[in-house]
């Protein structure tokens, strides 16, 4: 039923007699002119314009002279005492010590770590708090890793006492 309905309704708006479209009028079609206005240049032209100028202005002063000679603008700017000979002397000693200060932090955060460790103070190996150690145990041995640590400490002076001995009887 609805597709008849939708049959007959589309046959119906055919069959109407279609209205001739109104023409949209204007109001210039009536004899009313539209306002005069009178548009002026805006400030971004005058810039622009007496940006040439200036612009060719500088350039020119800002060349050399013939002969090599300094422009007239450089010559304006070094009459300032701001260019004085102590602070070039300053500002070249600061330079060179951040310079070295940089190739110093170089060299210590990529220098090789020695892994040996000398044990200077044996007591201190056993003088941590006793957690994780078993009941019945008291820890390590520390006679035999003093012992060795002696052991090597005396080799060491020997072999200093024997380079001290070879010194002395080159020299």
């Amino acid at each position: 039923m609805q597709a008849v309905r939708q049959g007959a309704a589309c046959v119906a708006r055919r069959a109407r007699p279609s209205m001739a479209r109104q023409v949209r009028s204007y109001a210039s079609d009536h004899g009313h002119a539209a306002p005069q206005v009178e548009e002026k240049l805006s400030t971004s032209f005058y810039v622009f314009i007496g940006l040439v100028p200036a612009s060719m202005f500088f350039y020119g002063i800002s060349r050399p002279g013939k002969n090599g000679e300094p422009s007239s603008l450089t010559t304006w700017l070094r009459g300032f005492e701001c260019f004085r000979q102590e602070d070039i002397e300053r500002n070249a000693l600061r330079t060179q010590l951040y310079e070295q200060a940089a190739h110093d932090k170089h060299l210590f955060l990529h220098a090789e770590k020695n892994p040996h460790i000398d044990l200077k103070m044996p007591e201190l190996i056993d003088a941590g708090a006793p957690w994780n150690v078993p009941a019945g145990h008291r820890g390590r041995n520390v006679g035999e890793l003093t012992e060795h640590f002696r052991k090597q400490h005396i080799e060491e002076e020997e072999r200093k006492l024997k380079k001290l001995a070879a010194a002395k009887e080159s020299s």
